[in-house]
């Protein structure tokens, strides 16, 4: 009962923050892009609906009639299976079908290259892309309308600069595409750095796309999982997210246990609705985890650069069981500007040991052993 976000809904309890209670309700979701989906028509053919878009909304898109929205048939898929090889899926994209990965995993040693604007790829049962090669597992061109869900990217035992690349940094011939009537979407989309094998990445997901969507994703790097997967210098990985691209939202977005800032907001423009994060359990010594005078990373980093952000019920909670004199100056970073505006933050300490000392830059009340599960909230910053 720490951190309850409300975005759009109907008869949501009413915005009440601060004082004990945690309740964020915005009336309208900004920017959102539902998951597509498997349908049968009436003839019996098989069909992947494809919802369009919505802004400022509030409620479900049905309640009135039909979601808006485009029906592709599953002809225009490429049915995978972990059999097919990358260059075979690489192949059936080029011809301009969609992706459709049946259950299993994907060993892919090289990126799925998703070029072409409004491509689907989807996932049935949480296809996992498990990179074998110290490779990006997928990664997209700068085109608008691409739609990705219901995947698990796994990085493997070489690391990986990047897990999954969504546009360049350069954009289209330097000019990053911006086409906020038809965004690039990912939704329930997570990522595993260790767990179910030893896996090494510095970051799991760059967003490099203007006015992309990131509904509900998961980006873990494992605080457990099958014996020899999880260690300081097993399961290494600087960073789960980082926003490069401008007018980026995220709905849902839970980002766990990376070594450095878990994540970074280099774009302008960006709004981030409900966040939670777990600091890394597993610093060895402090000397480990520290930087420039800083005592730990931050667990959400807006960059210096940034003129534009906003930010709305937002949670870091530590639990530093491995060194307990564990300290972390602050979970949430920001720049000192009026346009970026942070809403309904707070931290906790989890029953345990480490101590969080500030929630924002140096606002807000420490969280300890001394007064574990108990929030330190800001209502407000600035």
């Amino acid at each position: 009962m720490w951190n309850q976000v409300f975005s759009g809904d109907i008869n949501a309890p009413a915005q009440d923050f601060g004082g004990g209670a945690a309740y964020t309700t915005l009336a309208t979701t900004p920017a959102s892009r539902e998951k597509p989906y498997l349908y049968i028509d009436a003839s019996g053919a098989w069909n992947m609906f494809v919802p369009s878009p919505e802004t400022n909304s509030t409620g479900p898109t049905w309640a009135n009639g039909h979601t808006p929205g485009t029906s592709i048939p599953l002809s225009r898929f490429f049915i995978a299976t972990p059999s097919d090889s990358v260059r075979a899926i690489d192949n059936a994209l080029s011809r301009g079908l969609n992706l459709l990965l049946t259950p299993g995993v994907y060993n892919v040693n090289a990126p799925i290259k998703v070029k072409r604007a409004d491509t689907v790829v989807q996932g049935l049962g949480f296809a996992t892309l498990t990179a074998t090669n110290g490779n990006t597992a997928l990664t997209t061109a700068d085109v608008p309308g691409i739609d990705l869900s219901g995947l698990i990217v796994d990085a493997g035992a070489v690391n990986s600069p990047v897990l999954m690349r969504i546009g360049t940094k350069n954009g289209d011939d330097g000019v990053p595409h911006n086409r906020p009537a038809d965004p690039t979407a990912l939704s329930d989309v997570f990522f595993r750095v260790g767990g179910p094998h030893v896996g090494k990445a510095t970051v799991a997901l760059e967003v490099n796309t203007n006015g992309t969507i990131l509904d509900d994703l998961w980006i873990w790097r494992a605080d457990h999982g099958v014996a020899g997967s999880v260690g300081w210098t097993v399961n290494t990985a600087d960073t789960g997210l980082v926003v490069n691209g401008d007018n980026v939202t995220a709905t849902g977005l839970f980002v766990e246990h990376f070594q450095k800032y878990n994540v970074i907001w280099n774009g302008n423009g960006g709004k981030d609705i409900f966040f939670q994060n777990e600091l890394p359990y597993d610093p060895p010594t402090q000397a480990a985890y520290q930087h420039d005078g800083v005592l730990g990373w931050a667990a959400f980093k807006v960059a210096d650069s940034v003129r534009t952000f906003q930010g709305y019920g937002m949670g870091s909670y530590i639990y530093t069981n491995v060194d307990p004199s564990i300290h972390v100056s602050h979970a949430f970073e920001v720049p000192n500007t009026p346009g970026v505006q942070m809403n309904d933050l707070l931290t906790i300490n989890l029953s345990g040991p480490g101590t969080i000392d500030h929630v924002i830059n140096d606002t807000g009340g420490p969280v300890s052993s001394a007064n574990p599960d108990t929030a330190s909230q800001v209502v407000s910053y600035p």
